[in-house]
């Protein structure tokens, strides 16, 4: 069972909103076992646009990330993100 990897693209338009998700969020990560490998808002875009933040998860298996995600607990949280900011995600598969 290799790694996950979850990464979210956030163009925010609701900086109070999003330090109420980023409140709402940390604890539902840490429950987890999972560890915040990245947090930039200030990427080096190599090609095409990029949004402003870039935040980089990684748990211990695809269906632990995924758990994580629609856990009650996490879309609660996610409700504030999706109202303060634009935002992509993605589970990548590790190795």
């Amino acid at each position: 069972m290799g790694k996950a990897y979850v990464i979210f693209t956030e163009t925010i338009h609701d900086e109070e909103g999003m330090n109420a998700y980023n409140a709402a969020a940390a604890p539902t990560i840490g429950s987890t076992g999972a560890r915040v490998l990245a947090f930039d808002d200030n990427v080096d875009v190599l090609e095409g646009e990029w949004p402003k933040r870039t935040v980089m998860l990684e748990f211990d298996s695809p269906e632990l990330a995924r758990e994580w995600y629609d856990s009650p607990a996490y879309q609660e949280a996610a409700v504030l993100r999706q109202a303060a900011a634009t935002s992509s995600g993605v589970i990548i598969h590790g190795f």
